[in-house]
């Protein structure tokens, strides 16, 4: 048989830490094949160098059962791989054409380009703009940009490194019809998820890294969560500690707020009512580009555009306070683009540390580099995050890694109101057990917590009530305990309304009987 894709004896060294030691794999024709391991394992590493992104230091690659030498990106897609990365690779001020033009054959024009996205956005399910400019897309939307612009290519080998972390239910769904399409038409697919469900569901085969290591190779249709969660971590994830919670003073509480979209492809917020309660955690669910990201920057006082009285916290009205107003009144806030706009790439670990937290480490005016670092030492820590020290560069750090380290510096800061986007984003079961552990013990110290996720199942493990943000409006709540996946999942289409309305109908229908 001769292999779509085979890897012998990967290395490579980085100066930190060996991120592949010795690593072989082999992909067949047609085949789904896995890649597991916890954050840092060194699965983001092997599919750059197979990318052409990052050179082996020792190891040969055979395509098609030939050896070749894979010198960049360019070359990986001359042979037919494509890759769509965890870290979006997209210029913020170029459209979502122009983005995706420049990875392609320059002899298609960019009129045509655009043509073709609209069809393989729709053949696809993956609803794509691409006239809209990346820096006014979120972040489940540049995904789809992303896997969209790697279908174009028709590629032998596919490469999904964590491609579902930000789409919904239903757009994971539409977006295995279609892998699971390309497999029967040949396509190797390498799929890299911390999703367990998803890679018993979707994948032939899975290989487990550990320490930048093989550990196995199992096929994960005869495995369950736990057995492969111990392939992983080498042990299963802690379960939940959940208390009843014990309800507090309305510590945020937003009135009627309109805030009109700054780009022409943005949302509008429109007549948005949310109250959020010391000691309790209210979960916002909703398909992305639906308003979330621009009422989490109202909120956190990155969009200062608020008409007075609509924000207050713990009754002061904070409309139009800026970020630095607001953290030292308690209020932090987790972004969902972590690169960027929750760390600096440049900038190490202890730096970084300083964007939220820069009252703790200063006397006088002064800032303490021993405190500085300290405070990023003990993060990493507390945290596990794999790094190379507080010296370490943000942008050296996986995803995960990097998502770590950023949920712990807010959650270390004990605030008293805390706004989460996407907290579990690319991280591996054992971590995001941990980081939803964090937060329901803030919830019980008696934070308020507020968290915007994608994904379902993490709402209805942490959330107390949960509520759905569709075209710019906030549905109301319900508890968590009584909301379904058919409920939410029709809530997203903005149908609350009509659900109030039947739940009326019916309640006054059982009083005239």
């Amino acid at each position: 048989m001769t292999w779509r894709l085979e890897l012998q004896h990967i290395t490579k060294q980085y100066p930190a830490v060996r991120a592949n030691d010795d690593v072989s794999l082999k992909v067949a024709p047609g085949e789904i094949h896995a890649v597991l391991g916890e954050n840092g394992a060194g699965k983001s590493t092997l599919m750059k160098i197979i990318f052409g992104a990052v050179k082996p230091d020792a190891g040969e690659i055979l395509f098609n059962g030939e050896r070749v030498h894979i010198k960049s990106p360019q070359e990986a897609r001359a042979l037919g791989i494509s890759m769509v990365f965890q870290h979006f690779s997209l210029f913020d001020t170029l459209t979502a054409a122009e983005n995706v033009w420049l990875g392609l054959d320059k002899s298609l024009s960019l009129a045509e380009v655009t043509e073709r996205i609209k069809k393989v956005s729709s053949e696809y399910g993956l609803e794509v703009d691409p006239q809209r400019h990346v820096h006014s897309l979120t972040v489940g939307e540049r995904q789809r940009i992303e896997i969209v612009r790697a279908l174009m290519t028709n590629p032998q080998v596919l490469i999904l490194d964590e491609p579902t972390s930000v789409l919904t239910p239903q757009a994971v769904e539409k977006l295995f019809v279609t892998l699971r399409q390309l497999a029967d038409k040949g396509c190797s697919i390498l799929y890299i998820s911390h999703k367990l469900d998803e890679i018993r569901a979707l994948c032939h085969r899975c290989t487990v890294l550990r320490g930048g290591k093989v550990t196995g190779e199992v096929d994960p249709r005869q495995e369950t969560n736990a057995s492969l969660s111990r392939l992983m971590i080498g042990a299963e994830p802690p379960a939940l500690e959940r208390h009843t919670p014990t309800l507090g003073e309305v510590a945020l509480h937003v009135r009627a707020l309109d805030l009109p979209r700054v780009d022409p492809f943005g949302v509008s917020l429109r007549g948005i009512d949310l109250q959020l309660r010391a000691g309790e955690i209210v979960g916002i669910a909703g398909v992305s580009g639906n308003g979330q990201q621009p009422f989490m920057a109202a909120l956190s006082g990155e969009d200062p555009r608020c008409a007075p009285g609509c924000v207050t916290l713990f009754g002061v009205d904070i409309s139009r306070a800026p970020p630095g107003v607001r953290r030292r009144m308690g209020l932090h806030s987790v972004p969902e683009e972590r690169l960027g706009r929750g760390a600096v790439p440049t900038m190490s670990l202890a730096q970084n540390t300083l964007l939220t937290r820069n009252d703790e480490v200063g006397v006088g005016g002064w800032l303490r580099l021993t405190g500085i670092q300290a405070m990023a030492s003990a993060l990493i820590e507390r945290y596990k995050v794999k790094a190379g020290g507080h010296p370490a560069l943000a942008r050296s750090l996986s995803g995960g890694n990097l998502q770590k380290f950023i949920m712990g510096r807010e959650i270390d800061a004990r605030p008293k109101v805390l706004l989460v986007s996407q907290p579990t984003w690319g991280v591996d079961v054992g971590a995001a057990a941990q980081i939803r552990g964090e937060l329901l013990k803030l919830r019980d110290a008696g934070c308020a917590v507020l968290v915007v996720s994608e994904e379902l199942d993490e709402l209805f493990e942490i959330c107390d009530r949960l509520m759905v943000m569709a075209q710019g409006r906030l549905s109301p709540s319900i508890p968590a305990a009584e909301a379904t996946i058919e409920r939410v999942g029709a809530w997203m289409s903005g149908l609350w309304d009509t659900d109030a309305a039947a739940a009326a109908k019916q309640g006054s229908a059982h009083v005239q009987a």
